[in-house]
């Protein structure tokens, strides 16, 4: 689908200077653009593409001075923040891009499932029993939804994943290929033959609105109540989340933490990549965990900021981790001293 920069403009709020028809019908990176392109100018650092980038359209801030001509057939936008218009058409471009609606020939529906109007349903999907389908969601091939879920309106879930009985998905969600939810908890108990004996994780998962979990993430049912991940949440790629956890709202992760049952996490909060953080204890509404970090106890301080394994204040931490690259030295140091301390004794006792 093509967009000329009047149509452009006009949904920005932008001042053309140029071809109001130049037409584009991709987007690019300024640097890497090329004709039938639209591209944008935020960071100054790339300001000196502006001029001869192959895009034809670039979006730039009204307050931007020019040094010199843009090339003939570049097309400039001017708005007030180029960096957010970017984004409004980046969004709306994926929603024209990921426009599907039907239902594929080979999806299997159980007859109980409710499912809304203008859906889109992939070939292979399966959709099970008592399932409710919202108005607009999206669910691409090879998806498995269990019996008595719920997805809601508008919410996209990517091919391959598989949704386990009882999960409730939540209105503007994304859910990204490969991801579990429902999964059992890793719940087991030790008996007197010296093995383990599994617990029936019989809650479920709950993801509210406007929530987005990466792909290949794991999210487990509860042992009893719900698994709940509150709305706003973003979750990056391979994360594990255990049974009974709650994740407040907006909180955001990076790939490849880990989060222990029944640990409960504030709303507003930043935790890095690689992360661990224990089972059982809470984290403050606006605590920010740097990557790599071990969590073993419970952070009572809203809006802390923890690094180390285990974690500490990042003001202790940074002198902590200076010292530590000292020690070779100080080590030497002290060998030093004790070799002085040696031989003044010889010299004392002789």
């Amino acid at each position: 689908m093509k967009f000329s920069a009047l149509q452009i403009s006009e949904i920005l709020d932008g001042t053309i200077e140029g071809d109001p028809e130049a037409s584009v019908s991709e987007v690019a990176k300024i640097e890497e653009g090329k004709s039938g392109s639209i591209s944008f100018l935020a960071n100054p650092k790339y300001a000196e593409y502006i001029y001869d980038t192959g895009a034809s359209i670039v979006i730039l801030n009204r307050d931007f001075q020019l040094e010199r001509k843009v090339a003939d057939h570049i097309t400039l936008i001017r708005v007030d923040d180029a960096y957010a218009s970017f984004a409004k058409l980046l969004e709306m471009y994926n929603q024209v891009k990921s426009a599907k609606s039907g239902i594929g020939a080979s999806a299997i529906i159980a007859d109980s499932a409710e499912i809304g109007k203008d859906v889109y349903i992939g070939e292979g999907v399966v959709i099970g029993e008592n399932v409710k389908i919202g108005d607009g969601a999206k669910i691409y091939p090879q998806t498995f939804v269990g019996d008595n879920s719920s997805v809601g309106s508008n919410t996209t879930i990517y091919a391959g994943c598989n949704i386990y009985s009882e999960t409730q998905i939540g209105n503007e969600c994304v859910i990204h290929a490969g991801v579990t939810l429902g999964a059992d908890g890793f719940g087991f108990a030790p008996n007197q033959e010296n093995n383990y004996q599994k617990v029936a994780q019989i809650g479920n998962v709950i993801i509210e609105d406007h929530v987005e979990v990466g792909a290949n993430s794991c999210i487990d049912r509860a042992t009893l109540g719900s698994t709940i991940i509150k709305k706003g949440v973003k979750l990056d790629n391979l994360i594990q989340i255990a049974h009974n956890v709650e994740i407040g709202e907006n909180t955001v992760i990076a790939a490849q933490t880990g989060i222990a049952g029944s640990t409960k996490i504030g709303k507003n909060c930043m935790i890095g990549g690689q992360v661990g953080i224990v089972g059982h204890i809470k984290i403050a509404d606006g605590v920010k965990i740097a990557a790599q970090s071990g969590i073993g106890q419970t952070i009572e301080e809203e809006n802390s900021i923890v690094q180390g394994s285990p974690a500490i204040s990042i003001g202790d931490y940074k002198r902590s981790y200076v010292l530590f690259r000292k020690l070779p030295a100080l080590n030497n140091t002290l060998n030093e001293i004790k070799k002085k301390l040696d031989q003044i004794k010889t010299s004392v006792s002789e």
